[in-house]
């Protein structure tokens, strides 16, 4: 193996470190070529391990020098690991220097110091600062940090780093320097620096407490102009962070930095953040409406962490949830408080919940499911999943539902009293939220309820009712259930938060009242399920009624309820929450699509949808009470990929014909009413990316292709042509991506001039050039011509296999996100799967093992398909120099 025999880590491992670092000196003279870095460090040994050498990680380092107190010093090289024996004995702290280099110029896994586009970065997060020097690289040693760069000031006139800067100047040569000082202790995973020819929007505030502060976003030059969104975006992160919790911005300056390569999206680095540009840039000409909120969202997401990651952050990797689940449940707080209305905050929640069901679902039902605090990895870089983040920030949301909100936030400030500048755990921060709120539910069960933190898969609630007219009860029965999952057979209960309501049979809200209630109360309330079952009885219950379980989805769990239409129709219509009227709709669709994948029946001959589902879209289409985001969500299928987990055995092909044979039917019978929406919407004014306009230019959107989508079965010219005008008129991005995909999925002959007019207008813009390339390569497959394209935009001069997002652009989208082109029964699509993971493991692992990924659940597929990506499969596993990255993935997929 390229990277030694892959050896697991097991959380039950766990030791301290037999030395803390307690201070760190950087120097760095940048080069390319020969980056030469000088570490100081001051050690102490920790008097609660018994004594033993030092281990230091490092990788693809050259080792010039090692000093210790000055005096030159035996070591010895086991592996990576640089091993120092006959250091100084007792308590007293030592100083220990070490002088390396390193080539940044040939780091194409972009962990650690990189070059991109002749600047330097850093990417640290997980173990990638063993790669710019020898160290403890592990989340629980936290030091103090002071960073000086040295590099030529024509070609790198902007230096930066962590923390504040305390001394800049010239040097000889041309050459000039930056001192940086973070006046935080932190682990090493949160270095960073950056040094390029750069140019940055600035912006002073003042905090409530009365601090000045500098925020800045750096940028390549001709950026500059795409920067306003993100800026205004970081503002209002740390407003909201010191409104909503109390926690105020620590640093003189908070910087962003913007580079196209980047593996992840962004990282929090203290007080430099280091983003993925796609996650950065945006106006109105270039970024998409759903650019925009991405934007909000991630720049919220990283600067969030300087609380919960930076200040407190993991004990070890296995805790990593502590801070990724935790932040992602505040960027999406974040976004849902800044959307405003009631319905502009459910349709943030139903698209998180979407993500949630689409991607972490089937994880949790596949060969690389783990629990959110995972017990083993072999590779840590392979769980940053949705496991980790989505479903952590659900756990995180169920926290908050079991002690109110004001009881969470509560639950903060003991949180940061208590841990403020240390490495902890999960079970550190659900003490902290259960002690502040010692009479709440979350304090009763706490133990149980860290079971979400322990047990993989998704747990299935079964629920049924039953109502006694004489009695004028109902009795709902609730009963729990989780499958295995590999390492895990047996499940025991877990904490199960219900939001539950009921409605009569006009919709109407009625009052629920248990038995030992002395009244009856309106509205929502919660239940917990803690038992494998239990049953609710309401009482003075007047008619039978149509249950609204688990609103606003209170946990993360499948649902199974044998709810008819005529209820489901009463919910969509009449419930008062926006989540369980979307979920209606979305059961509605998917018992049909079902229905007619399992069955045989001739798609042209036999409609899948009948006619009160069709009723129904059209009165959403048409109610003016809904807002037109909402109608969208609703009015948009169920995708592939969640239809073919509701089964037990998979035809791609069968699941794509179906859908698409909806899509078209839907178009159909709604023609009148999608020509009546794109009339009402596709008007929004001065582009401004607000929920409510962004919202029409959604529906609008929707409603193009529709047209266009019932234009090819008519042979009608009119909705395309208006596509293509649109296309060229459209007075931003959002409205001309809408136009150019409603062209590409119907398959309009107008799509080929739209996109080589798209090319030829964007061409220097590289976010939106990778939009180009995705939108092909997640085209509807018309008989098979994906592939091809596919192949065919490889070769295009745009191409890049080595950035990341280029290649996210072709092969993932092709891969990963459209699997009525990826899934063949001639398994092209897997011979050309196996070649990419093989070729981008050579080049970046990280980014390889993702792509692996994309065929976690082959063991449901129907034959061919599951023989033929089983061999594609086991012919990546073969390969004998693939890195721990990939090796990990394929090894699981193909265990029994």
């Amino acid at each position: 193996m390229r990277e030694g025999q892959a050896t697991a880590i097991h959380r039950a491992d766990y030791t301290a470190p037999a030395y803390w670092i307690d201070t760190v000196e950087l120097v760095f003279d940048l080069d390319p070529a020969k980056t030469r870095v000088l570490n100081k460090m001051r050690l102490r040994r920790n008097g609660d391990v018994a004594p033993q050498a030092l281990r230091l990680d490092g990788e693809e380092l050259n080792l010039a020098r090692v000093l210790v107190n000055g005096q030159g010093t035996s070591f010895k090289m086991d592996g990576n690991q640089l091993v120092l024996e006959n250091l100084p004995e007792g308590p007293d702290a030592f100083d220990l220097e070490i002088f390396t280099t390193c080539n940044p110029a040939k780091n194409t896994k972009l962990m650690g110091l990189y070059v991109s586009n002749d600047s330097f970065f850093t990417q640290c997060e997980a173990e990638g600062f063993r790669r710019i020097t020898y160290f403890l690289d592990r989340p629980d040693v936290m030091a103090s940090y002071t960073v000086t760069l040295r590099a030529d000031k024509a070609k790198y006139p902007v230096l930066l780093s962590n923390g504040n800067l305390v001394e800049e100047g010239e040097l000889e040569d041309g050459r000039h320097f930056a001192k940086w000082v973070d006046p935080h202790k932190k682990p090493c995973y949160l270095f960073a620096l950056v040094a390029g020819q750069l140019v940055a929007r600035e912006q002073r505030i003042r905090s409530r407490a009365g601090k000045d502060h500098l925020l800045q976003v750096f940028v390549r030059p001709g950026d500059l102009d795409k920067t306003e969104h993100a800026m205004n975006s970081l503002m209002a992160s740390v407003a909201w962070d010191e409104a909503r919790f109390g926690l105020p911005l620590d640093l003189e300056r908070f910087m962003i930095v913007a580079t196209s390569d980047f593996n992840m999206g962004a990282m929090e680095n203290k007080g430099l953040n280091i983003f993925n540009t796609k996650y950065v840039l945006a106006n109105q000409a270039t970024a998409t409406d759903a650019d925009f909120s991405n934007i909000e969202s991630v720049v919220g997401h990283e600067y969030f962490h300087n609380w919960t990651g930076n200040r407190v952050t993991c004990q070890d990797w296995f805790q990593l949830s502590l801070k990724e689940g935790l932040t992602v449940f505040r960027d999406q707080e974040f976004s849902q408080d800044l959307a405003g209305s009631p319905s502009a905050r459910a349709v943030k929640r139903i698209e998180d919940v979407r993500v949630l069901r689409t991607a972490q679902f089937p994880e949790d039902a596949g060969p690389m499911a783990h629990p959110v605090r995972p017990d083993s990895y072999i590779e840590i870089n392979n769980f940053y999943t949705v496991t980790i983040y989505e479903k952590g920030a659900e756990v995180v949301r169920m926290m908050q539902t079991l002690v109110g909100r004001d009881g969470f936030a509560q639950g903060m400030k003991l949180y940061f009293e208590r841990h403020d500048g240390q490495a902890v755990t999960c079970d550190d921060f659900a003490q902290a939220i259960a002690d502040a709120n010692p009479q709440s539910d979350l304090a009763r069960l706490l133990p149980q309820f860290k079971r979400w933190y322990s047990q993989a898969g998704t747990p299935r609630l079964h629920a049924s009712g039953q109502y006694d007219a004489a009695a004028r009860t109902y009795t709902l029965s609730l009963t729990q259930s989780c499958a295995p999952t590999p390492g895990q057979a047996l499940k025991d209960p877990f904490v199960i938060p219900v939001n539950l309501g009921l409605l009569d049979a006009q919709g109407q809200a009625l009052p629920l009242q248990l038995a030992h209630w002395a009244q009856a109360e309106t509205g929502t309330r919660t239940f917990v399920l803690t038992e494998a079952s239990e049953t609710l009885t309401f009482v003075n219950v007047d008619s039978a009624p149509v249950p609204s379980i688990l609103r606003d989805f209170s946990a993360p769990v499948v649902l199974d309820y044998a709810y008819t239409d005529t209820e489901l129709l009463t919910l969509l219509a009449h419930d008062s929450d926006p989540f369980n009227r979307w979920e209606a709709g979305q059961r509605l669709a998917l018992a049909r699509a079902l229905k007619a994948i399992q069955g045989d029946s001739d798609l042209a001959q036999t409609p899948v949808l009948d006619d009160a589902y069709l009723d129904a879209m059209r009165q959403v289409l048409a109610d003016p009470t809904l807002d037109a985001a909402f109608k969208e969500l609703v009015l948009t299928l169920p995708s592939e990929t969640y239809l073919a987990e509701q089964l037990d055995v998979v035809d791609p092909q069968r699941i794509h014909a179906v859908r698409e044979a909806m899509r078209e039917q839907l178009a159909t019978a709604l023609q009148t009413q999608w020509q009546q929406a794109w009339e009402d919407n596709r008007d929004t004014g001065g582009y401004r990316p607000d929920p409510v306009s962004s919202g029409r230019r959604a529906l609008a959107g929707l409603a193009l292709t529709q047209l266009c989508v019932a234009a090819r079965r008519s042979g009608d010219t009119v909705w395309p042509g208006k596509a293509f005008q649109r296309f060229k008129d459209a007075a931003n991005m959002t409205d001309r991506f809408n136009a150019l995909s409603a062209l590409v999925i119907s398959g309009h002959e107008l799509a080929a001039p739209a996109l080589s007019r798209f090319h030829a207008l964007f061409k220097n813009e590289a976010l939106v050039i990778d939009k180009w390339f995705s939108l092909q390569a997640g085209a509807p497959d018309h008989g098979g011509h994906v592939l091809p394209a596919v192949r065919q935009l490889m070769t295009h001069p745009d191409f890049n296999l080595r950035n990341p997002n280029r290649a996210r652009s072709v092969i993932f989208s092709y891969c990963s996100a459209n699997p009525g082109a990826f899934h063949r029964s001639d398994a092209a699509g897997y011979v050309f799967w196996a070649d990419r993971v093989i070729e981008l493991d050579a080049i970046n692992p990280q980014v390889a093992a993702r792509l692996a990924r994309a065929l976690d659940r082959w063991k449901k597929l129907a034959e061919p398909y599951r023989s033929a990506a089983r061999e594609a499969i086991a012919r990546v596993a073969a390969k004998a120099d693939l890195s721990n990255d990939v090796r990990e993935v394929v090894t699981r997929a193909l265990a029994d």
